[in-house]
């Protein structure tokens, strides 16, 4: 067997007198593709910066073979010493690398490479960082958090481009998506130390909680057998002294181990103060349209938001969600049509630019506003240390500025903030990002049992697909469109993703390639036949009404029992919804065929 090409045995290192890592191992051999999990602040990042060489560990062994190259994306990236993106790009690029590739990439992610490094937002940057880690096309890729700050269409682009490559990937991401399609392995940072499966990341959670649940039986086991001996010392018959000592010295060992032990963190606890129900309108909004300039960012968009609705809001980068979403809530009026709003609302808005929170500001103060040591959650009030360890902050961080935080703990300081407020609306702009897996599930069950209606501003696929009752996307020039359900049944209905948003520059002299955007975005001009995603809906969607037909049969076949009804009332109520349900689909899809169907003849002649 072939040794790995980066190896990190028994890594050991301690921050500020807390043992980070304690025993850490990662092994990464040619091509493979492996992701790094674990809880905010367990160590992830840090072990990829040990990784890459950047940082050094206290103690063990950092392997990595002479001769091979390694590409490390970290999460805040430095600029400041280049005139231009492109230069900062290139100056990753060694001989013999492609030189036009650092500037293919720039285009795909929405630069031009003329930029002033020091205008660029932190999302720009990163977007330059990536294009800098890829152009080397390296033996090893160390990507920490590659898909924060990227819109649909650059994920999903990077999810085909990472595939495409022979590097090794070691991966961080909160985006379970892009995690499951590309991890082949897995390896979880928990209490200091490293666990390994060789499996993706969709199997890691199920894997998680058996070892969890193991672990609760062997302290279970451990308990038992200590009660056992101090019986033993206490009631038991004198043996010989020499092997007395040594039951006495086992115990001690015994309790030793027991008050070593480190259990699993703790989940955070994630509360809605919900304000009295809304009308059962919330949102009523009809033929609005807005336009900066020549540009429209939406025309003639109509929709209805009732109480309870889950709204996901996706399009590319530039496309206009900020403004639909504005205008939907009241803050920004249309240039034409009318948005209603319903009665009895209270809404809160979770902010994800967190460079909006003062970095000088304490924890205590961003969560009380500055008022005292209370926290008034609705009409009651909590002691701010208790509410931080709601959100599992320790009592010692009260007076720890918010800038030295790290990005998943900003993100907890947010949710805290905003879920503190009474609401029956939330609107959440991209609040899944830095969130740990843990937390993101509590949010996604938070958001299951909040009474009121959500509007989500997402890039996150699972996450959409897990919440959205509905998804409204732009469909470029303007347009927008509501779609019924997630992120993925939008697919299977619109048959295609999310398009990017044409780049408003001039095209490199020297681009060797295409991009996505310019080939999923060219001016729209009068049709003279179907457009691509009409002639791909015409060709797919047969097979889509054939699936629901199939679907609907063997639904009608377990109806057919006679007995059903009296053995299992709850399993028949359910498949009575289900064939509504798919019946209502398969006519929806029918409908969408015949009106393509006539277009399609029309346009022929």
């Amino acid at each position: 067997m072939a040794p790995p090409l980066l190896h990190l045995r028994d890594i050991k290192l301690t921050f500020g007198g807390t043992p980070l890592l304690t025993g850490a191992e990662l092994a990464v051999s040619e091509g493979e593709r492996l992701c790094l999990v674990g809880r905010n602040g367990s160590g992830k990042s840090t072990l990829l910066k040990i990784a890459a060489g950047m940082v050094e560990a206290d103690s063990g062994e950092r392997f990595f073979q002479p001769g091979r190259t390694l590409r490390y994306l970290p999460q805040e990236p430095d600029l400041s010493a280049y005139a231009m993106t492109l230069d900062y790009v290139n100056e990753g690029l060694t001989a013999g690398d492609d030189p036009y590739r650092g500037q293919y990439l720039l285009d795909v992610l929405g630069l031009s490479g003329t930029e002033d490094p020091k205008a660029l937002s932190g999302g720009e940057a990163r977007r330059a960082a990536l294009a800098r880690t890829l152009a080397p096309e390296p033996d090893i890729l160390l990507l920490d958090e590659p898909t924060n700050h990227l819109d649909l269409p650059a994920i999903e682009w990077l999810e085909t481009e990472l595939k495409s490559l022979k590097s090794a990937i070691v991966l961080i991401s909160h985006d379970r998506r892009f995690l499951e399609n590309l991890s082949r392995a897995t390896v979880w940072i928990d209490r200091g130390e490293s666990r390994r499966l060789d499996k993706g990341f969709g199997h890691f959670e199920a894997w998680r909680d058996e070892v969890f649940e193991q672990e609760e039986i062997d302290q279970q086991k451990l308990a038992q057998k200590i009660k056992r001996e101090e019986h033993w010392m206490t009631y038991g018959v004198t043996a010989r002294r020499k092997r007395n000592m040594r039951r006495v010295r086992e115990l001690a060992d015994l309790r030793k181990q027991k008050k070593e032990h480190r259990g699993p963190q703790g989940t955070a606890t994630l509360k809605a103060t919900e304000a009295e129900a809304s009308g059962k309108l919330v949102i009523e909004a009809k033929t609005i349209a807005k336009s900066f300039g020549e540009r429209a960012i939406v025309k003639d968009f109509s929709t209805r938001i009732q109480r309870g609705d889950r709204i996901g809001l996706v399009g590319a980068n530039g496309a206009g969600k900020t403004t639909l979403l504005k205008m939907l809530t009241g803050e920004l009026e249309p240039d034409s049509g009318s948005v209603r709003l319903g009665t009895n609302l209270e809404m809160v808005t979770l902010d994800q630019k967190r460079e909006r929170l003062d970095p000088n500001d304490t924890l205590s103060s961003v969560l009380t506003g500055g008022r005292g040591d209370t926290v008034v959650i609705g009409d009651e009030t909590k002691h701010v240390i208790g509410y931080m360890k709601d959100f599992l902050f320790s009592p010692e961080q009260a007076r720890t500025p918010v800038g030295v935080l790290s990005g998943g703990e900003r993100a907890r300081v947010m949710l805290a903030r905003a879920l503190a407020n009474s609401s029956n609306l939330m609107v959440l702009d991209e609040p899944t990002n830095d969130l740990d897996l843990e937390t993101l599930d509590l949010l996604q069950e938070l958001l299951a049992d909040y009474q009121g209606t959500a509007l989500i501003v997402s890039h996150d696929r699972d996450f959409l697909d897990r919440v959205a009752t509905s998804v409204i996307v732009s469909e470029g020039d303007g347009d927008w469109q509501d779609y019924a359900g997630g992120y993925s049944d939008m697919l299977a209905q619109r048959g295609e993703g999310v398009t990017a948003r044409k780049a408003e520059k001039a095209a490199s002299p020297k681009k060797a390639k295409s991009t996505p955007s310019e080939a999923a975005s060219s001016p729209k001009q009068k049709k003279s036949k179907l457009s691509f995603t009409q002639q791909h809906l015409l060709k797919t969607l047969p097979d889509q009404i054939e699936a629901l037909e199939a679907k609907l049969e063997k639904l009608q076949a377990e109806m057919n029992d006679p007995n059903l009804y009296a053995k299992n009332p709850d399993k028949f109520a359910k498949l009575s919804a289900q064939i509504t349900d798919v019946t209502e689909q398969k006519g929806a899809l029918e409908e969408q065929w015949l009106e393509l169907e006539m277009l399609n003849e029309e346009m022929n002649g």
